[in-house]
Parts: C-alpha cells; structure tokens; sequence
C-alpha cells in the first residue's frame, strides 16, 4: 500500500537549514511503515488570510514562527484543532510558559535554580482601573533588600525572555536601582548569578535526541558554539541529558535549548524555554548538521506514525516524582524515564534504525555538494556585510567539512 505525508516549513529568517532539509528528504525518497511504502512531501508554509473552517493536508509542522509572529500562529492552532496536525513545538504551551514559569517549574522538580525574584513593571501604562488597583493594593518594596536576598552579581533580566535584550549584570546595590528604573513597562526578574563557574554549555534537544555543546556568551555571535569534544565526562553528559528531555518532555516541547553553567562541579541550569533555538549556520556552523538530522528522524517519525499532539502533560505524574524522598541524580533519572515513554523513545529508536539507516551517510554526501554550499552562501549573505560574504562563507563551509571529516571517522569506526 502507498501514501504521502505531508510535512510544512513554517519559517522566517531560516534559509540554510530547511534547505538541507528538503534535499536530503528528496535523497532519502520512501521509507516504510509494516506494508505501507510511505512518500514524503515537504512544503514551506505561506503566511495569508484563512476561514477558521479551511483543512490543511499537512501531517506534520516545523514551526520557527510561534514566539514572532501571531498569524502564524494562530493559523497552526487552528490546523491542530481542526485537522489533528503534529506541530514541532506546540504553539500552545510556548504561547503560555514564559520564561517565569520554566523557572518556577523547575523550581518544583528540585532542579538547581538560582535565586529568582519577580518584580513589578517600574511604569505602567496609565488606566482608570490599574490606578484604582496599584492605589489600593500594591506594597511598596525595599529594592535594596531584595538585592541583598539575592545577592550580588546578579542579573535583572524580562521575566518572558528575549534573549539578551534587556538584560543587565550588576554587582551592587546602586548598578541595580539604576537598571531597574531604565526597564520601563517590563516585568523583570532579579535572578542571582552563577559565578565563578568553569563550562557554560547548551543543551539541545529534539524529541529524544539530546547534543551537548560548549558554548561561550562573551564571544561573536558566530563564535559562540565552540567546536570541543572533550569538556564534559560521561557522567555528565549523562545528567546534561536527563535534565535536558526532563524539561522538554514536561513542557510537551519537540525543539528547545537549555543553558547550563558549571559551578563547583554541579550543573545550574539558567534559561531553558528556548523552543525556537539557534538553527544557523552563522551560529551552529560544526554543529548544524547534527540539528538537521535531528530535525528529519523526529519530523518523519512523527509523520509516518502520525503521532498525536499532546495536550495533556500529566504534570502530577513528575510532582509524584519530586515528592519522593530520593537523592537529586535518582530523581532527575526518574524524570528522564517519564520523557522516554512520552518520546516513544524505543519506537523511535526502531524505526530510525530500520527505515533511516542510510541517512548518515546521505548527509555525509550532500553536505560536500554545490546545493549545500549555496545555501550555506545565501544564509551568510543575509546577515554578513557584502565585504564579508565571501570571507564567512568559506569560514562556514570550512567548518561544515570538518564536521564531514569527523563524522567519516565516526562512521568508520562503528
């Protein structure tokens, strides 16, 4: 028996990724399900007018819009509600879980959180009934104590992200009153910081699949995802993982990042509701083609054995865990094995060995190809000076070969 999938691109600035993306699809060509023979159709999503009661043929979304742009948005709840569409991430729950609630979550799992306190907007914009509220019940607050509960380097940050606009370090009393007046109307947290630590990583995860990578704040932009092999032991690595599928599988997330530092042997996460994170080649350069093998295992997964939007995440089912009296490393196991059943991860797992096994080599090849440099070309052009294009793209695709030599090396090795 044969079938079509069909799997949309809901994309903004991406153009290298989803580039190698549709042509390793096309590489790939069929896969199999049991007797179905089964084509994948791959298709970028247009951003239009739409009657609520119009039917998509998509089975499957990679949504890089939700946090931006609300037509999309709007349009791909629509399309889960109406037409049962699998969408890398739920634009539900990244619409509801800012920032603030990523910190208190966790909080509740025992994950190691700084210090974190909220606090209200400096200004506000000017309403009868927010007047009538703030007279009548908002307590003034003594923003020196709460420095001093937090303790100092701290960092005033917007409680819903952003990245790093609007983000302030300061180091005493008075660095903090003046960057809480300059906030303006945005609510703020005043999070303590994690210094002196020894290894910043970010740990990215699709579905199951979770790379850990040093990662350097203080450099460019292009530089910051460092091309390192040795900066975390097993051990480590092992915990960076569970922690990671913890936090993506509670928030019922495909495709985040979580930010971790090291401090005194113990890994701090600090920012982990990313569910749109770095997909570039200008940011992810090496990195890049793990991501979009990751991206096609889990998309065509997803698709083939259309798999089913999740809208209830159980979250009793992890508070039953942190409720136990058992060590922080046990517990954070226990999280992991709950994001295991809800990845399907032995299915998966099945299935990319069955019907994926020729996908390494596949993107092996067509990441030496003429179509990979011009995309990775294009990307660069889009955000480098003209005078720099021709520089950063052999920087890039330099990088990209490196990783083929690496990989050529791990793949004979096996």
């Amino acid at each position: 028996m044969n079938s079509t999938r069909s799997i949309g691109l809901s994309l903004g600035a991406d153009l290298c990724w989803p580039a190698f993306y549709e042509d390793i699809v096309r590489e790939l060509g069929p896969i199999q399900m049991g007797s179905e023979e089964i084509s994948i159709e791959v298709e970028r999503v247009t951003i239009e007018p739409f009657d609520l009661r119009q039917h998509t043929d998509y089975d499957v979304v990679i949504d890089r819009l939700t946090p931006w742009y609300h037509t999309s948005r709007e349009w791909l709840k629509k399309a889960i509600l109406l037409d049962d569409v699998y969408v890398l991430n739920s634009p539900f729950t990244l619409q509801a879980m800012q920032k603030h609630t990523s910190y208190a979550a966790m909080v509740r799992l025992g994950l190691p959180i700084p210090k974190t306190w909220l606090l209200p907007p400096k200004e506000y914009e000017p309403s009868t009934d927010l007047v009538f509220t703030l007279e009548r019940y908002a307590s003034m607050f003594d923003l020196e104590a709460i420095g001093e509960k937090v303790g100092y380097p701290a960092y005033l940050k917007p409680y819903d992200g952003g990245a790093w606009e609007g983000v302030s370090k300061v180091d005493d009393v008075g660095q903090l009153r003046d960057a809480y007046e300059s906030s303006g109307k945005r609510i703020m947290h005043l999070q303590a910081g994690v210094e002196p630590y020894d290894l910043f990583v970010r740990v990215l995860g699709v579905g199951p699949q979770i790379n850990v990578i040093n990662y350097d704040p203080a450099a460019p932009l292009h530089d910051r995802y460092k091309v390192d092999f040795e900066f975390v032991d097993g051990d480590e690595w092992e915990l960076l993982t569970d922690m990671g599928l913890t936090i993506n599988a509670f928030f019922g997330w495909d495709f985040n990042s979580c930010e971790a530092l090291r401090r005194d042997g113990e890994f701090i996460p600090i920012d982990f509701a990313n569910a749109n994170p770095d997909s570039q080649v200008t940011s992810l350069h090496y990195h890049l083609p793990w991501l979009v093998k990751a991206l096609l295992r889990w998309s065509l997964f997803a698709a083939a054995s259309r798999r089913p939007m999740n809208f209830d995440l159980k979250w009793h089912d992890f508070f039953d865990i942190a409720d136990r009296d058992m060590p922080y490393r046990d517990r954070l196991r226990a999280y992991a094995a709950l994001a295991a059943d809800r990845y399907e991860t032995d299915r998966f797992e099945e299935f990319c060995a069955q019907q994926l096994a020729d996908l390494d080599e596949i993107a092996l090849d067509y990441l030496g190809t003429d179509r990979a440099l011009e995309a990775v070309q294009a990307k660069v052009a889009a955000v480098f000076p003209p005078a720099e294009v021709s520089r950063f793209t052999d920087h890039f695709w330099g990088l990209l070969q490196f990783w083929r030599k690496t990989e050529r090396d791990r793949l004979d090795a096996k």
